[in-house]
């Protein structure tokens, strides 16, 4: 039997599980504690976190600084704001991954994937031709290019 070696999902197996909704608790940290929660960028209305189990390499979330399930409930500004850090993570990814293309999208309530329902989040995930491969499928497990904290930085050098 083959073994693929994952030393760093050890983190996620033995970590107690936190009450609470984690995108409040890393917005409510300190912002020097930024790169530790993996916050990309700040803003009045919402921030850019990247994945902590992303689909791929530089996968983002755009995510309102209010608890709401739902767009509607953000008010125009949030919601202008919303998308201008959409373009603004979009922009970042473009300059430091150079990807070929992207999937953005909104997964609402628990029927449309929503792992975290009650705090709306878009996902940002780059793209390159030849990312997939049969490790998900046969395997259950996920090949990812370089780690978060690399991509962190690349990334917060981006949005500057």
């Amino acid at each position: 039997m083959e073994r693929l070696w994952a030393p760093w999902r050890k983190t996620y197996i033995r970590n107690k599980k936190v009450s609470g909704c984690v995108f409040c608790r890393a917005l409510q940290a300190s912002p020097k504690k930024d790169p530790e929660n993996f916050i990309l960028l700040r803003s009045s209305h919402n921030f850019i976190i990247l994945n902590r189990y992303p689909y791929i390499s530089g996968h983002l979330m755009v995510v309102p600084n209010r608890h709401v399930d739902s767009l509607e409930k953000l008010g125009d500004r949030a919601r202008l704001d919303f998308l201008a850090l959409l373009d603004q993570g979009l922009a970042a990814l473009k300059r430091a991954l150079k990807p070929q293309g992207f999937n953005v999208g909104l997964n609402l309530g628990r029927v449309g994937g929503a792992g975290v329902r009650k705090h709306i989040h878009l996902h940002l995930v780059p793209r390159w031709g030849g990312d997939t491969n049969f490790m998900p499928l046969l395997a259950g497990t996920r090949v990812l290019s370089d780690t978060l904290r690399s991509t962190y930085k690349e990334l917060v050098n981006a949005l500057k």
